[in-house]
């Protein structure tokens, strides 16, 4: 019986193993191949899906903005928080940010956002580091000057270090007209 046992054990230490695979700590494994990132010198970097946990943290800062939690907002934030508005000017830092949105809310008219989509993806960067990324397809509505709604299509690339957002660049458009 003892020796059904050991055998048994080291059997499913091999089998263990052998489905570990070769991976260096660290080191990512292979997951499915979503895209490809060009580098800076021209070199190609695979895209890999990524954690989709992160897509809740994305919806409670959303939800935050719109509901004008700027503690909740500036908790997401790493302190070195970066954004790029879709005019390509540059919000730098956390403390930054959240007197920017802070002076936003107050001056405009009722700015919401409402997510519509989501994607999480891993690659590496020009350095070679894995960074975590979600892209997030976003309609975002406000009173204008002529007190009409406007809607706008907003797609924001955001950089997670850990649950913590670091940088989002945002582009947009215009809704179509109807």
């Amino acid at each position: 019986m003892k020796r059904f046992i050991a055998l048994g054990l080291t059997l499913l230490t091999f089998t263990a193993a052998a489905f570990a695979g070769h991976h260096k700590e660290g080191e990512m494994k292979a997951g499915t191949t979503i895209g490809s990132y060009i580098t800076n010198d021209g070199s190609v970097n695979t895209i890999y899906a990524g954690d989709t946990a992160r897509q809740q943290i994305w919806i409670d800062y959303i939800k935050a903005h719109n509901e004008r939690d700027l503690a909740v907002v500036a908790g997401i934030n790493t302190p070195d928080w970066a954004g790029y508005r879709e005019d390509g000017s540059l919000i730098d830092g956390n403390e930054a940010h959240i007197a920017f949105l802070d002076d936003w809310f107050k001056s405009s008219q009722n700015p919401r956002w409402v997510v519509r989509w989501m994607i999480a993806s891993v690659a590496k960067n020009d350095d070679g580091v894995m960074e975590d990324w979600l892209t997030t397809g976003n309609d975002f509505m406000f009173i204008d000057e002529l007190g009409e709604e406007v809607t706008q299509h907003h797609v924001h690339d955001v950089q997670f270090v850990g649950n913590k957002i670091k940088l989002i660049n945002v582009y947009s458009r215009p809704a179509p007209a109807e």
